[in-house]
């Protein structure tokens, strides 16, 4: 299971990635480029406050899992589940 986080760690790295590309090249810029005012606000919402939020929170999401901060091994003898440093 373990190796299972390791590995989805990944995934959230490369998830963020698309995420950051996809707010800023298919929403952001088209919105900035518009030539109605209106367009204006939700152009600076996604640029500004949703990218670095969702990018950022997934990012350290998968390097969390990629270091290993949520590896879990099991005690049996007194049923918990610890993390050794």
């Amino acid at each position: 299971m373990n190796q299972i986080r390791k590995y989805l760690g990944f995934v959230w790295v490369a998830l963020a990635l698309a995420a950051g590309y996809y707010l800023i090249v298919n929403q952001a810029i088209p919105k900035f480029e518009s030539p109605k005012p209106e367009d204006r606000i939700p152009a600076i919402i996604y640029a500004f406050i949703l990218t670095p939020i969702i990018v950022g929170g997934l990012l350290v999401f998968g390097y969390y899992s990629l270091t290993g901060e949520y590896d879990i091994y099991e005690d049996s003898e007194h049923h918990l589940h610890i993390k050794e440093d």
